[in-house]
């Protein structure tokens, strides 16, 4: 049995990973022109199409009170046209958590998986790049954790009050060790990007300063 090429998938010519129905009413951001191939939404970027199966999905938690991956997926892939039970046990075992067990998609490192698992029951077993699936969640308001990576940066450039004058060697060593999850933000306009890169590194330099020499 011949094994489809994820690439050749609905999902990902349409940048529509999730195969998101289309419904006029839902003004999905970044939506093609046409904005459906008849059915399912089509996207102007693989980012835009992630950015709405992640918004959708924390839809269904804050609106719909599903917490656990049983109930999301039961809505996300109910039963009739979809192994909704099949679907469950690979979404669950993806994230490393029981069917039962409360999520929270507010969380990237709970966000992520239960979208890479979509993504791949979806299509075919489609992987993206971690920086495209990264810079989705940004979109969606559930970045990674840019400020805890640079404050694990922080307590590997040096101990003692002294450390903080990382200088330009320091500062590169900061952003060289910080790039994952800066790379992230880059779906950003510019001056935005680096608000918020300034602001984390500002959030790191003043907590190093206020530890215990």
């Amino acid at each position: 049995m011949s094994r489809i090429d994820p690439k050749a998938t609905r999902g990902y010519r349409n940048r529509n990973p999730g195969n998101i129905e289309h419904v006029p009413v839902n003004k999905w951001q970044g939506l093609a022109d046409p904005p459906s191939d008849g059915r399912f939404c089509r996207f102007v970027s693989h980012e835009h199409g992630i950015r709405a199966l992640a918004a959708l999905l924390t839809t269904y938690q804050d609106r719909h009170g599903l917490r656990t991956v049983r109930g999301i997926i039961g809505r996300w892939a109910p039963p009739g046209e979809n192994d909704t039970g099949a679907y469950v046990s690979a979404v669950a075992r993806h994230m490393g958590v029981g069917a039962e067990e409360p999520v929270d998609l507010h969380r990237h490192d709970q966000l992520r998986p239960m979208v890479e698992a979509i993504i791949a029951h979806e299509c075919a077993g489609l992987a993206y790049p971690a920086a495209v699936i990264d810079r989705a969640l940004t979109m969606a308001g559930v970045p990674p954790p840019a400020p805890e990576t640079l404050r694990q940066v922080a307590t590997t450039t040096g101990t003692g009050r002294g450390a903080v004058a990382v200088g330009a060697a320091g500062m590169a060593t900061v952003a060289a060790q910080a790039a994952p999850a800066i790379q992230a933000l880059g779906s950003l306009a510019p001056m935005v990007a680096v608000a918020v890169i300034l602001a984390a590194i500002l959030a790191v330099l003043l907590w190093r300063l206020r530890r215990p020499a």
